[in-house]
């Protein structure tokens, strides 16, 4: 369980150092003004960056409740095959959904892989839930 909250945290600072340097090619480069950051308003940001923008934030919506249920796992003896698998199931389709988001952008493409994040996701939390109640 902890390699896959690695991978995803690996992820997050990835996108968190190429948003700030698409930020600063959007000021450089594009004519995006740097006071548009104070408040996020005062001009019109490129495209590419508004989308790293909402998935950076994106990264630190979901993702929070698979981070504490694999920490759920460890502290509750949860941790066996399947929440592994699913563990890993989910970092890969967060994995694929960040490729789709900002490679290919196509949007029911994005929305099945959002979808089935979500849908490992609940599994992962419904399975620590039966090994719970069945204690």
């Amino acid at each position: 369980m902890l390699y896959p909250m690695f991978i995803l945290a690996a992820l997050t600072f990835f996108i968190t150092i190429r948003l700030a340097r698409l930020r600063k090619r959007a000021v450089l480069q594009d004519g995006l003004k740097s006071s548009y950051f104070r408040y996020n308003q005062g001009g019109e940001p490129p495209e590419y960056m508004l989308r790293n923008e909402q998935h950076y934030a994106n990264l630190y919506e979901q993702p929070v409740l698979f981070y504490t249920g694999c920490l759920l796992a460890y502290v509750t003896a949860g941790v066996n095959p399947l929440t592994v698998a699913l563990a890993w199931l989910y970092v890969a389709s967060r994995l694929l959904h960040t490729y789709i988001h900002l490679r290919l952008n196509k949007l029911l493409m994005r929305r099945n892989a959002f979808i089935l994040c979500t849908v490992v996701l609940m599994t992962l939390w419904l399975v620590l839930l039966a090994q719970l109640l069945t204690r």
